[in-house]
């Protein structure tokens, strides 16, 4: 019982430490450290379990799946400072025909198209509100819907593969469920992968989108814009110029990892040289406030001479990621070493070539992108999201460490187990438990904390990518409830003042209802989530 107070006081603290507003990195860190060493005074803790954090947080920066993370945060602030989304939102809304039917559907397949390439839901949410917003509104769509329309779409990265969360989850779902089978006795339990997670998070995440359209265009059925309002239509030409690239990096991230061509770091990678290409591509010298004045005449006329670089590297690297395009050597040459004679085939210097023409089409992006101050920036705002992220996986990594200390981990498995009902009994109390944590927490916390409690006993019955898909499913939610939803927050900075937080709040109430509902059916079939994965990868 002793314990169990001890445990209680560790939750109790957490929660007013984040309530308190301090960074819930250091809540994370500091309070189970000082609790600790207060209880270890007491004799209820012994302090050797904190010899093993220096390990922990070593293997946390050996893990090469991480590698990813900061890749893909990287993508979504370049997107965000080429002004990708915004060009294709107009194009697409005027192509559609400018109704409020037209623009909210232009507005979801937008933010589809953006979380199918990388999901940073602050840069997709604040530009949303600043181009989306007074469109909705100039033709008649409801503050509320225009809202909550805003704020769920922006959050659509964290589900549409690929996905940080869902890298996160890939790596302590995979620990866990290895655990798990070790437990239950089978020590050779073919492995989870975060390629595996992206082709189950697939579905379900078009479905929500689905489900969203249906709202939100049921909603507007009858409403009409006002005359006038409706901005002229624009051609297929122009909206196909915007939308391509983005497609061809889908094709190069998402596809490399489904076609099993590559890993999802390999893949990150690949669409980081993506992104690049199509943020120099997108690069406006005159009048774009990313560019530094000094680089302007250097620009334009660098702009004059980078088109068809642009193009064929952003080709190959498509190519390249969805395995259309190989650029291994092997097979395809003689190498005579001891004749010092280096023959190759018509596919090798083929490939050879094509590699070429990319590096110099990166390194050229590069250059006008460091000139122009936009790749500057966009690192030093990949280090500060990644140094964020980072902290808090090795401040949860503590605070893991503390409550096994405290004999946590035996006792979340005595309730678990004591509970009246089989493994789903389980699994509808944890997904209950993530859903109350998200109106406090990130899901970053949210991941490292309640995955290595329960994963090792759920997961020895449970499919563990239907495991990972309704997690990550019920922590969409967190973006969107109070008082701590981020995308609320996001929104909050740029809505105008007449709408008040109270509308943003009962906006957003039907979106979290469809989030729900999307939970709810992938528990009713989880072959929905489970059945792209066993055909991709058996």
């Amino acid at each position: 019982m002793i314990e169990h107070g001890w445990l209680i006081l560790l939750g109790l603290t957490i929660l007013a430490g984040i309530l308190s507003g301090i960074p819930v990195m250091l809540i994370l860190a500091g309070v189970p450290v000082a609790l600790a060493y207060l209880a270890a005074a007491m004799g209820a803790f012994d302090l050797g379990y904190l010899h093993a954090f220096p390990q922990r947080a070593y293997g946390v920066m050996q893990n090469s799946l991480l590698i990813a993370v900061p890749l893909f945060v990287m993508m979504g602030i370049l997107l965000e400072k080429s002004r990708v989304a915004e060009r294709m939102l107009m194009q697409v809304s005027q192509l559609l025909g400018g109704s409020p039917r037209a623009l909210v559907a232009a507005v979801l397949l937008i933010s589809t198209l953006i979380a199918a390439s990388t999901g940073i839901i602050g840069a997709t949410i604040v530009m949303l509100g600043l181009i989306s917003l007074p469109a909705m509104r100039r033709v008649g769509v409801p503050d509320g819907t225009a809202s909550g329309l805003i704020c769920a779409a922006g959050t659509l990265g964290q589900i549409i593969p690929p996905s940080i969360v869902l890298i996160l989850l890939g790596d302590q779902v995979a620990n866990a469920y290895l655990e798990a089978q070790q437990r239950a006795g089978n020590f050779a339990p073919d492995a989870v992968t975060v390629g595996d997670l992206f082709a189950g998070a697939l579905i379900p995440g078009l479905l929500l989108v689905g489900l969203y359209a249906v709202y939100v265009i049921g909603r507007l059925w009858r409403t009409e814009a006002p005359a006038g309002t409706r901005p002229p239509k624009s051609s297929l030409a122009d909206a196909l110029r915007e939308t391509v690239p983005p497609i061809l990096l889908i094709l190069s991230v998402l596809g490399s990892v489904l076609a099993g061509v590559a890993t999802p770091t390999e893949a990150a990678a690949i669409g980081v040289a993506g992104t690049l290409l199509i943020t120099a591509a997108r690069l406006r010298a005159a009048g774009d406030p990313e560019v530094a004045p000094g680089v302007v005449a250097e620009a334009a006329l660098t702009q004059r001479l980078t088109p068809l670089w642009l193009r064929v590297a952003m080709s190959v690297t498509a190519a390249v990621g969805f395995g259309l395009v190989g650029l291994r050597l092997s097979g395809v040459g003689r190498v005579d070493l001891s004749a010092a004679q280096v023959s190759l085939g018509a596919g090798a210097l083929l490939a050879l070539v094509l590699t070429v023409m990319l590096v110099a089409g990166l390194v050229l992006a590069a250059v006008m992108l460091w000139r122009a101050g936009v790749l500057a920036a966009a690192l030093y705002e990949t280090v500060k999201v990644s140094a964020m992220i980072f902290g808090i996986i090795l401040a949860a990594s503590m605070l893991s460490l503390v409550f096994r200390g405290f004999e946590g981990d035996a006792w979340v498995h005595e309730v678990l187990t004591g509970l009246p009902g089989d493994h789903i009994t389980m699994l509808v109390l944890t997904l209950a438990v993530i859903f109350a944590m998200g109106f406090v927490l990130e899901f970053v916390e949210i991941v490292f904390i309640v995955v290595p409690l329960v994963g090792p006993i759920i997961l020895q019955d449970v499919d563990p990518v239907w495991f990972a898909v309704l997690i990550a499913l019920n922590l969409q939610t967190s973006f969107l409830t109070p008082p701590f939803g981020f995308a609320l927050f996001y929104y909050r900075s740029v809505a105008p003042a007449d709408i008040t937080t109270g509308t943003i709040y009962r906006a957003v109430v039907p979106f979290v209802l469809i989030q729900l509902l999307t939970l709810a059916i992938v528990f009713q079939w989880p072959a929905l989530a489970t059945w792209l994965p066993d055909m991709l990868f058996g």
